[in-house]
């Protein structure tokens, strides 16, 4: 088995003559989709998820669109090298916050470990995130919300938020409250800025995240990808790195995280 990517903007959209356009602010065309999931196949990945933006007045994308445009742009890619799966990447805010409560989100598929009893009271897991400069109001409860639920909230790119940079103690409630963090590779060589480099690096090394993604977007972001596992392997070692890419990943889709 190889590495699983919990996060990736793979998909595009299909109009009813078949014309292909941008879905969310991922990939435009559907040679870029194929480019991405080739390019992270070369790296090691074997599973690829798409994780299109759910975030309402910006990417105005639900569930069964989400669902539409997974079946066409599979269908019209037809064999590559990686598996793939469809979720989304939740805005945090009232609104995607009551779709998830409904059963409109769209948590990751559930795959059980195979050298693991199952649990008997599984979680889903369920991809989130929140406005750059701050946290929701009442993220905590709304976590332990969602727990009581059968979720488990996976925190996209905690490196990239403003009150991270400030103190990040204050992903501690979250964690307590059942949360893990996925970290954005790309982060650890600077793709987003000084500030969320030197977050990342700080969690990293303090072995905060439970799993790392690609985030990437287009062909280009794969060549970061590759820095940054050489990256990676110089601040953790490569038994880590390989851990946030395969068992970390693998361990938050069966939803057995502890």
């Amino acid at each position: 088995m190889g590495f699983v990517d919990l996060h990736c903007h793979w998909l595009v959209a299909h109009d009813e003559a078949g014309a292909v356009s941008g879905l969310d602010d991922g990939s435009r065309a559907l040679e870029d989709s194929r480019a991405m999931l080739e390019g992270l196949g070369a790296l090691g990945f074997d599973l690829v998820h798409a994780t299109p933006h759910m975030r309402p007045g910006m990417f105005d994308l639900d569930r069964p669109r989400l669902e539409r445009a997974y079946a066409d742009t599979t269908a019209a890619l037809g064999s590559v090298s990686v598996q793939t799966a469809l979720a989304a990447e939740h805005f945090f805010d009232d609104v995607v916050f009551s779709r998830i409560q409904a059963g409109e989100g769209l948590p990751f598929p559930h795959r059980p470990l195979p050298d693991r009893a199952p649990s008997p009271r599984p979680l889903v897991a369920i991809l989130v995130e929140f406005p750059r400069e701050r946290f929701p109001l009442g993220i905590v409860a709304q976590f332990q919300r969602l727990l009581t639920r059968g979720y488990l909230p996976v925190l996209a790119h905690p490196e990239r938020y403003r009150p991270v940079w400030d103190d990040d103690t204050c992903l501690d409630p979250l964690l307590e409250a059942g949360a893990v963090l996925l970290l954005d590779a790309a982060s650890v060589v600077g793709k987003y800025g000084r500030a969320a480099e030197q977050a990342a690096i700080k969690l990293v090394t303090e072995g905060a995240y439970h799993a790392a993604c690609s985030d990437a977007h287009r062909p280009a972001d794969v060549a970061d990808i590759a820095r940054a596992f050489d990256r990676l392997d110089a601040l953790v070692g490569r038994a880590e790195r390989v851990r946030l890419l395969d068992r970390g990943p693998r361990e938050i889709l069966a939803g057995q995280t502890t």
